[in-house]
């Protein structure tokens, strides 16, 4: 089994019909070059034309035949509770920070300045272990690095002209004064 496979695509959506599957985190989700173990201990050099955004559900294509399945693997996340998730949502987005949303929670990763911070706001924080599934950025722009997140599938990339600036109109200063 220990067979080096190549894995040039991604299907996205795919992982439906597939033979083996990989556990990835979020982090590593995000790749273009590595080579990954599945859970068959099979070996999959992933070679990717971009740096690309990895989903739970996505497959990877093998060169010769059949899919690899990408699954989000446990990590230490925060789970975040309580009155007003949307805007406990608002201050975790403004910094920019990856966060699933679901209907009664907020999942960050762990990071003690943001778990302060929310407790600060009145939220229940506590230390989880699960699959990180964070929402995709706007824009078609799954990270904050600009890249390939299924809005482009033209021929040659089309230049992200979108996004690189970060000009999406708020401001850090928040307009409101903390002096009391």
């Amino acid at each position: 089994m220990s067979d080096l496979q190549t894995a040039q695509e991604v299907r996205r959506g795919a992982a439906e019909g597939a033979g083996d599957r990989v556990r990835l985190s979020y982090e590593e989700r995000f790749l273009r070059r590595r080579v990954l173990v599945t859970e068959g201990a099979g070996r999959v050099l992933v070679d990717l034309a971009r740096t690309t955004s990895l989903e739970a559900g996505d497959a990877l294509v093998l060169a010769g035949g059949g899919l690899v399945a990408v699954e989000a693997a446990e990590e230490p996340l925060l789970e975040v509770r309580g009155d007003g998730l949307v805007r406990l949502a608002w201050h975790i987005g403004n910094r920019h920070t990856p966060c699933q949303v679901e209907a009664d929670r907020l999942l960050i990763r762990r990071d003690h300045v943001m778990a302060d911070m929310l407790a600060r706001l009145g939220a229940e924080v506590a230390e989880v272990v699960e699959p990180f599934t964070p929402e995709g950025g706007a824009y078609g722009e799954g990270r904050t690095h600009g890249h390939d997140h299924g809005a482009q599938h033209g021929p040659e990339g089309h230049g992200h002209g979108h996004g690189h600036g970060h000009g999406h109109g708020h401001d850090h200063g928040h307009g409101h004064s903390h002096e009391h």
